[in-house]
């Protein structure tokens, strides 16, 4: 197995938490790729920064809305994309022991929008402009959400040893406090809204209420339409033919569709071993 089928492969068994990693790297990496070959091509590389940037003027972002989602998503810095992926990585982990990928994507979001709006908020009332960008409020978000839901697990630390979650998250927040006066302030400000946010999501889930299920049954209907359409075309006699010479069978959609059916009911962190390797094989067949 290539390199190619190893991503192919962790993408299609990977949890969410694997999938968000698998975005932000992507991300990064073709940020880099593009600005180097812009710079060859002599165009401003700066360009391409400000297109996934989020900027703190309303007029601005009304001329580029998409930056309000892709911010999240982007990191230029090595450190700074290497820092949020450890946290993701070692508090997404914890998070997922309770909750499911599902809500993982949303409450990212959700915290990127929180941190998006405290930040914008805080630029206009200080009548100041300024550009937001990466994942580090989504990731405070499902740090302060874990901390929240699990406060006395305990992680270790080089140089410090163990340390609840709890204390983990009151330091963090209160050192982005601290720092809203320093060069980075609108970053420590998206910061303290995603955390916000966060906390607001472990909160709800105390108390029996899910907040991300409007989003996530927004998703399951995107889902449900794509699949209809994908299925139309999967009963024409061309896609048919094609699907027969790629060597799928009936046999193959059958356990294709109730594959599917579970991760719409359960998510696909219920799946079986055997059923993701099941689904990443079919898949490569109707490729």
């Amino acid at each position: 197995m290539g390199i190619i089928d190893k991503l192919k492969y962790q993408w299609m068994t990977g949890s969410m938490l694997v999938k968000l990693i698998f975005i932000n790297v992507t991300v990064f990496v073709l940020l880099h790729l593009t600005t180097l070959i812009l710079m060859f091509t002599g165009i401003d590389a700066g360009t391409v920064l400000t297109e996934v940037e989020l900027p703190s003027d309303m007029t601005a972002l009304l001329r580029r809305p998409w930056t309000l989602l892709t911010y999240m998503f982007a990191q230029y810095d090595f450190f700074h994309i290497l820092f949020n992926m450890l946290w993701l990585y070692w508090f997404g982990i914890i998070f997922l022991l309770a909750d499911t990928s599902k809500r993982m994507l949303a409450l990212y979001i959700y915290c990127g929008l929180g941190g998006a709006l405290l930040f914008m908020a805080y630029y206009n009332l200080m009548n100041m402009y300024g550009l937001l960008i990466g994942s580090s409020a989504s990731v405070i978000g499902i740090v302060t959400a874990t901390a929240i839901r699990h406060p006395d697990y305990k992680m270790g630390l080089l140089f410090i040893g163990e340390i609840s979650l709890k204390w983990l998250a009151v330091i963090t927040i209160a050192i982005d406090m601290f720092s809203i006066g320093g060069s980075n302030g609108g970053g420590h400000v998206a910061h303290i809204g995603g955390a916000l946010t966060g906390a607001l999501y472990a909160v709800a889930q105390k108390k029996g209420v899910d907040i991300t299920r409007p989003f996530n049954a927004l998703i399951d209907s995107i889902v449900n339409l794509w699949r209809r359409i994908t299925t139309k075309q999967a009963k024409t006699p061309r896609q048919s033919q094609r699907y027969n010479k790629k060597g799928t069978s009936p046999a193959d959609e059958s356990t294709l569709d109730e594959i599917l059916d579970k991760v719409k009911k359960s998510g696909y962190g219920a799946l079986t071993k055997e059923e993701k390797q099941k689904l990443f094989d079919i898949s490569r067949k109707i490729k």
